[in-house]
């Protein structure tokens, strides 16, 4: 059905208690009739079955509204049947309040646009979440960073996160395009420019698809609900001492492998690499371990015999592109954008760097071949801008066409999602971002809601290629191998945001930053951090929460301290 949003076709709800419906098994929503008819005629429209029989679906009729009488905000229900009964149109709402914990059932109340109160929806048997679930499928519900009972409510519609852009500023260009271009191409809007963002940007980004539960707003039902928590208030304990450790040499390696090649102790090694990463002389060999190019657990030959057998497959994917002539190209337009915005990305990739400076650079080219040969390698996904970033330290390190080829899919497999089009990972990625940095720093996080810079799209680039344009180059290399290693836990990237945050808290919020301001010293820290201080920092900030005895279930699950919670099916 066509959803909340269009001008004539409202979605409306009706509500009714269930000892005042005489059929409590149905939830109706019908569209706004801008025919006209009896407000209470006894026709109905129904149009949306949620396939399953929720205890709060108590909605018995929702019938077509007169057009010459459009209803007041907050008015009485146009066919009441009762005197708890109402009908709204959910574009009327403004935003849903409910209860607190602890009360022996729960409810809501739906606020309007006028400011007016509607009577409490209440629950004596559970339900609010599916709802919830029901009403994100015609509107954007997102948790007021204020009040964490309180939802915010806004039309899941492309021109209302158009419109929240109405304050957007950039500091080297005009913003009159910017939302088009952030939905069309976010990678380049975002490596472009950094953008003021109100709050509603948090809510805007993270819609739900149908079925999905695991990031509505948290409702607070008497039934259990895994993975619906409230962040409240956790006392954390104090940060411990972190000290890092030198890097692995090439003899330290050495001393890890075994008569046939073999290494031993995996596990003490990744740690050394964790806590000390490696000597430049060691990361060529090292990497290809790091990114699975090369097994933990193989022999000397069996590594020879698997490095012909991905040679023989690299070339045989390169020869694919290799072959098609000019002519066949210009009927492949797929093919053609990827070469020229690939040609386009290398042209600008790391030439400060020796490796890659001057004009018949050869670097240049086994960049351009390497990228157009992933095409080939990952079709669905093909080339996106950034994954030029990405393949350029690796190639820098290993200068080898094929080991780099094979190296860069390896960490292709821990981002690809980045560059999905959907946008989904970043999305999720984002909301992860914050909610570590509200358990860590809620101080902060309300600063910077208050400043219309509490989304986090600031970090969209951080997250987007690993912080691969915020530290001098030798520092990305010590970065990515630290982070490869999987320890102390997953998202350790999100951590590593987290302590840059952490360290420039003071100057956020004590020197009167606006958004512009927020975003304009951010987008500064450019080549400006170091990365064993914000690797020692992140360190400790794990340290911090995985210590915490009431560390929430969410964020137990984004540090890979719990597993993910079993979605909850509604009883019959």
């Amino acid at each position: 059905m066509e959803g909340a949003g269009y001008r004539d076709n409202d979605v409306l709800l009706h509500w009714a208690p269930v000892e005042e419906a005489g059929d409590s098994t149905q939830i109706l929503f019908s569209k706004k009739d801008s025919s006209g008819g009896d407000s209470c005629a006894s026709e109905e429209e129904p149009t949306f079955d949620p396939g399953y029989e929720p205890d709060w679906a108590v909605i018995s009729t929702v019938r077509p509204q007169p057009h010459h009488s459009e209803p007041t905000r907050g008015a009485e229900p146009s066919c009441p049947q009762g005197s708890w009964a109402f009908s709204v149109s959910l574009g009327e709402l403004k935003s849903i309040r409910r209860s607190k914990p602890g009360l022996s059932w729960a409810y809501l109340v739906l606020v309007t646009q006028a400011g007016g109160s509607l009577p409490a929806l209440h629950f004596h048997r559970g339900g609010t979440r599916a709802l919830l679930r029901v009403l994100s499928r015609y509107l954007l519900l997102a948790s007021s960073p204020q009040d964490s009972r309180l939802y915010l409510v806004f039309p899941h519609d492309s021109s209302a996160l158009s419109n929240s852009f109405h304050h957007l500023q950039l500091f080297d260009q005009d913003s009159s395009n910017v939302v088009s271009r952030f939905l069309q191409d976010p990678y380049s809007t975002t490596f472009s420019s950094f953008s003021r963002v109100t709050n509603f940007f948090r809510g805007a980004l993270q819609p739900q698809p149908e079925g999905a539960a695991s990031d509505l707003p948290p409702p607070p039902d008497d039934e259990p609900e895994p993975g619906f928590e409230v962040i409240s208030c956790v006392e954390l304990g104090p940060r411990p001492t972190v000290e890092r450790g030198p890097p692995v040499t090439e003899e330290e390696w050495a001393c890890h492998v075994g008569p046939e090649g073999r290494l031993q102790q995996v596990p003490e090694l990744k740690n050394r690499i964790f806590s000390g990463g490696l000597s430049p002389s060691l990361r060529r060999e090292a990497w290809k371990f790091l990114l699975g190019y090369l097994s933990w657990e193989g022999t000397a030959e069996e590594h020879k015999a698997h490095i012909r057998k991905k040679t023989d497959e690299y070339f045989r994917m390169k020869l694919q592109w290799k072959s098609v002539s000019p002519e066949q190209e210009r009927r492949n337009s797929l093919l053609h954008g990827y070469r020229s915005l690939i040609e386009r990305d290398v042209s600008r990739t790391d030439r400060t760097n020796k490796f890659y400076e001057g004009p018949e650079n050869p670097g240049l080219g086994l960049l351009n071949d390497i990228l157009l040969t992933y095409c080939m390698y990952h079709f669905d996904l093909g080339y996106v801008q950034g994954m030029s970033d990405l393949l350029s330290p690796i190639l820098y390190v290993i200068q080898n066409e094929v080991d780099a080829f094979w190296c860069f899919c390896g960490f292709m497999e821990l981002v690809q999602g980045n560059f999905e089009e959907s946008q989904e990972t970043m999305k999720r990625q984002l909301g992860r971002l914050l909610l570590l940095l509200r358990v860590l720093d809620p101080l902060l996080c309300d600063f910077l809601d208050s400043q219309d810079s509490g989304s986090l799209c600031f970090c969209f680039r951080w997250l987007l290629i690993w912080f691969k344009r915020e530290f001098p180059f030798p520092d990305v290399l010590r970065l990515w191998e630290v982070l490869w290693t999987g320890l102390p836990g997953p998202n350790l990237h999100l951590l590593v945001a987290c302590a840059i945050l952490d360290m420039e808290r003071d100057t956020l919020m004590l020197s009167g930053f606006g958004s512009n301001e927020i975003l304009k010293h951010i987008n500064e820290l450019t080549m400006k951090l170091s990365v064993e201080d914000v690797l020692t920092r992140a360190e400790v900030l794990h340290r911090q929460l995985t210590a915490c005895p009431e560390l929430p279930h969410n964020v137990q699950e984004i540090l890979g301290l719990a597993p993910p919670a079993e979605p909850h099916s509604p009883s019959p």
